[in-house]
């Protein structure tokens, strides 16, 4: 079999969709005739995804206000939030573009290198529901495909972020609600797999920046590292060794309006923790990593052949979403024949970076236009399935 690859999740939304998500915020236009025009995006991103011949396809995450509070929220301007929360919660990004901090829901924050923030709302009283399930928007999208689907959910550790830090909310204990939203995450995935996704990845973006220590934002100096990884596990150990071999783990330095959050921080200091999850298999940036080859053998060295039943699998970057610049496929398959070096050919695959637009409002600065950066991410999906095929015949998984 040749080695594995699929896609994170998200593509840029439309223009005509960021606009009709602010005229929707401003009252302008009805929620029907949003979601027509969600439709529209969703089909036109299978179509098209699927032209690129991917084993696998999403909808883009046309439906979503982001990766991270799609079960919160139906737009990043708080339209729509859920019942029991409020929308001042932390910081999880970057703080440079002013009409972002001053319109959309950022998380417990992140900041991002170009000084914009997305921050996530915080909960006020319980007990902690989703709003939305990704699966049920998988099951919106799913007949306008004619390939196998598959659907991106957020971790639990993400979420955990919405309780206060060092206060109790009254009635309402952390631990209880912990265990609501174990229960949730768990919901959200096995209603993936019951609509027919044939794979789930867990998106971890907040793993790297936990690590990051950042005075402005104070979640990142409360060393939750290990922590998320516990909570992550409670959702995991309640699956089979054969579901888990189909959930995925997805970590990056963040992507959002072309900038990253904690490409500072070094794997080293998440890797070990990561591969403690009992996922089957792990979507990892590494195409604008600087340092590749230091990446793929601490990979090499930490991913483990038996995580509670499964062997864990190693899909690496090979394509950076935040560039405009197209790798090729001799690109592509000359960084799989370097990591093979160092991680085991049963234990190597292909994917991108990260999404190519987690969040639903995003102009894509370095694109030029969300538009054209639509037409650059199924250039950049297709050469990642013809450099996988290359690098497959050279090393003889074929």
């Amino acid at each position: 079999m040749r080695i594995p690859t699929e896609n994170v999740g998200s593509l840029p939304r439309p223009t005509y969709l960021q606009a009709a998500l602010n005229d929707y915020d401003d009252s302008k236009i009805s929620q029907e005739e949003l979601i027509k025009l969600q439709d529209k995006a969703a089909q036109d991103s299978i179509t098209r995804m699927e032209a690129t011949g991917s084993p696998m396809v999403t909808d883009g995450e046309q439906r979503a206000s982001s990766f991270a509070t799609y079960p919160l929220t139906d737009t990043l301007r708080g339209t729509g939030l859920a019942a029991g929360l409020a929308p001042d919660g932390q910081y999880f990004v970057n703080d440079t573009l002013s009409h972002i901090n001053a319109l959309y829901l950022t998380f417990q924050k992140a900041i991002f290198d170009d000084g914009h923030k997305r921050q996530l709302p915080r909960i006020v009283n319980g007990p902690f529901k989703y709003k939305t399930y990704a699966y049920e928007n998988f099951k919106k999208s799913q007949p306008y495909a004619k390939c196998p689907m598959k659907q991106a959910v957020i971790a639990p550790s993400m979420l955990s972020l919405l309780y206060p830090l060092h206060a109790s909310i009254e009635g309402y204990s952390k631990n209880k609600f912990l265990s609501d939203l174990v229960d949730e995450c768990e919901k959200d995935i096995r209603g993936c797999f019951e609509a027919g996704a044939v794979r789930v990845s867990i998106d971890f973006t907040e793993g790297r920046l936990a690590s990051k220590k950042d005075p402005r934002n104070p979640w990142t100096g409360e060393n939750l590292l290990q922590t998320f990884i516990n909570l992550n596990n409670r959702v995991l150990d309640r699956f089979t060794a054969e579901e888990r071999k189909n959930i995925g783990i997805h970590t990056c330095p963040g992507g959002d309006c072309d900038s990253v959050h904690s490409s500072e921080v070094d794997y080293s200091e998440l890797l070990p923790f990561m591969f403690q999850m009992n996922a089957g298999y792990f979507l990892i940036q590494l195409a604008s990593e600087k340092d590749k080859e230091k990446v793929y053998k601490e990979i090499g060295n930490t991913i483990r052949r038996d995580a509670n039943g499964v062997k864990q699998v190693a899909f690496i970057g090979v394509v950076d979403p935040l560039t405009p610049n197209v790798e090729s496929p001799e690109e592509i398959c000359e960084a799989l024949v370097t990591a093979s070096k160092y991680i085991s050919k049963d234990q190597l695959g292909a994917t991108d970076d990260c999404g190519f637009s987690p969040f639903s409002i995003d102009v894509k600065p370095k694109h030029g236009s969300p538009d054209f950066a639509r037409d650059i991410a199924f250039k950049k999906i297709s050469n990642r399935l013809k450099g996988v095929q290359m690098a497959s015949e050279k090393l003889g998984v074929e």
